[in-house]
């Protein structure tokens, strides 16, 4: 069963989607890959105290590494990269062609990329912390404004 919350952020809106009380989703008003909202289960804020509070410490610069349990569904691929991602620390970035290598597929960049794209909880598994090669934005699926502004937040070059 689905239940789904909306909580504000320095991004606008933030809708928090549960299956099973276990947060699957995080998604940004007008994400690409974002599922339809009839897919999200009846609105229902109960499942969704800690991630609430995680998420507020995060944006008070207080938070470096969500401990959340997650339900993350996708192919074993995706997850694989999902989980990389979960590794890049906090302030830093990776590459595409860096998380390739680290999954042990050096030519499996596009790869990731797509993956990444289809991240279900952004901010939370931070798939902004990827950057082209020569450290270049590249896409993200909340927009590259959102992406730049979390990139300067967590290198302490700007706030929200």
């Amino acid at each position: 069963m689905k239940q789904h919350t909306v909580i504000d952020s320095p991004y606008g809106p933030l809708t928090l989607v549960a299956e099973d009380r276990v947060l699957c989703g995080l998604y940004m008003a007008g994400q690409r890959h974002r599922p339809p909202e009839d897919s999200f289960g009846a609105r229902d804020d109960t499942p969704f105290g800690e991630a609430i509070d995680q998420l507020g410490a995060y944006f008070q610069g207080e938070l470096k590494e969500f401990t959340l349990g997650l339900r993350l569904n996708g192919t074993p691929f995706q997850r694989s990269v999902w989980q990389q991602l979960r590794l890049i620390p906090y302030g830093e970035t990776r590459s595409y062609g860096e998380l390739a290598q680290a999954l042990g597929a050096p030519s499996a960049s596009r790869a990731v990329g797509l993956a990444n794209g289809k991240n279900p909880v952004g901010i939370i598994v931070p798939c902004h912390r990827v950057v082209g090669a020569n450290g270049s934005l590249t896409g993200y699926g909340g927009g590259l404004d959102r992406k730049q502004r979390l990139l300067d937040f967590e290198s302490g070059a700007g706030l929200f």
